[in-house]
């Protein structure tokens, strides 16, 4: 378009956009950054499952946790302290993560069969008690590219929950507000007893993020 410069953020000094720096500026000025940096925790998002949980008591000692999309293992770090020794906690990305003591890892995409079978063979009996999805795509910052990818992922997480979750489950996804999202929310009201969209304090104000919190699987 005339007057556009393509996409391209003017660059300072340092060879980033001026947004590239703002978000940096922003980020290492974060108190949730700097509380996960200081206490040990892989990322700022432990603080949105830490809250909700809280409240919700999703976690519980014993139960057997999935978490999809869980690079960097913030919330898999999280979830094997709640579950304590007697549960077990199982991991997937499609992105490499460093090991987490007592959390088992498979890297690869979940539409993969190979990839989901894997998953499959490491959970007790093909089932679980709890799935948490922290799934995003990598944004471009085009509503109309992003929008889709997130429901995509969202609904993936969703498809998985209903696919693994033993009768009384519980699943926690992440989800943007925008197009296929009150689909999305409908579709887990037939599937769960109890449905309710949260925002935890450590989300940003600004992101259109919100977490589905859907308990009491039902078998359908």
């Amino acid at each position: 378009m005339p007057g556009r410069s393509k996409g391209k953020s003017p660059k300072g000094k340092s060879g980033r956009s001026r947004s590239s720096d703002r978000w940096l500026r922003e980020h290492f000025a974060d108190p949730f950054v700097r509380r996960a940096h200081a206490t040990g925790w892989r990322s700022r998002a432990v603080f949105k499952l830490e809250e909700i949980d809280r409240r919700e008591r999703l976690l519980r000692a014993g139960a057997v946790c999935l978490d999809l999309g869980a690079a960097p293992g913030a919330w898999s770090q999280y979830a094997r302290g709640r579950v304590g020794a007697r549960g077990r906690v199982v991991a997937s990305d499609i992105l490499p993560m460093t090991e987490v003591s007592g959390v088992e890892f498979v890297q690869g995409d979940l539409r993969e069969a190979e990839v989901f079978e894997r998953l499959l063979a490491l959970l007790p009996g093909g089932q679980v008690d709890v799935v948490l999805s922290d799934m995003a795509p990598s944004l471009s910052g085009v509503d109309v590219i992003d929008q889709p990818r997130a429901m995509q992922l969202a609904e993936l997480a969703l498809d998985m929950a209903a696919r693994v979750l033993k009768p009384g489950g519980s699943a926690l996804i992440k989800l943007f507000q925008g197009s296929g999202f009150e689909q999305l929310v409908r579709t887990a009201r037939g599937e769960f007893g109890r449905v309710k969209l949260v925002k935890p304090a450590a989300s940003r104000s600004r992101s259109p993020e919100m977490y589905l919190l859907a308990m009491q699987f039902r078998l359908v």
